[in-house]
C-alpha cells in the first residue's frame, strides 16, 4: 500500500517561499512510471495542478505557476518536495502530493488519474 504525506510549515509570510515535501512510503518513486504531483485547492475554488517529477526525473510545471515553482526530489529518502517563491494571500490552499499514472503536463485536475494521495496540509500565506 503507497502512502504519501505532506509536510512543511503551515504559515508563511508574503514574498516568502512556500517549502513542502511529500514523502512516499510502500514504493519507490523511482520505479515504473508515475508522475509524482502537486495539486493545491485555494479556499472555494477547484483543485489546481502544480506539476509533477517523474519517476524518471523529468519536471513539468504549470505554465500559470512555473515562474515561481521549483520541484524536486531525494531519492534517498524517497520524497519529493515543492518549492513556491514570492507567495501572496493568493497562495494560501490546501496542498496535496498525490501520485499520477499519466504523463504530461495539465490544465485541470482529473482526479481518476490520481491512485494515492496524501491527507492534504493547509498553507495560509499571511503576515
Amino acid at each position: 500500500q503507497v502512502q504519501l504525506q505532506e509536510s512543511g510549515p503551515g504559515l508563511v509570510k508574503p514574498s516568502q517561499t512556500l517549502s513542502l515535501t511529500c514523502t512516499v512510503s510502500g514504493g519507490s518513486i523511482t520505479a515504473h512510471f508515475y508522475a509524482w504531483t502537486w495539486i493545491r485547492q485555494p479556499p472555494g475554488k477547484e483543485l489546481e495542478w502544480i506539476g509533477y517529477i517523474s519517476s524518471g526525473g523529468g519536471i513539468y510545471y504549470s505554465p500559470s505557476l512555473e515562474s515561481r515553482t521549483s520541484i524536486s526530489r531525494d531519492t534517498s529518502k524517497n520524497q519529493f518536495t515543492l518549492q513556491l517563491s514570492s507567495v501572496s494571500p493568493e497562495d494560501t490552499a490546501v496542498y496535496y502530493c498525490a501520485r499520477g499514472m499519466r504523463p504530461g503536463r495539465r490544465t485541470s485536475v482529473n482526479r481518476g488519474e490520481y491512485d494515492y494521495w496524501g491527507q492534504g496540509t493547509q498553507v495560509t500565506v499571511s503576515s
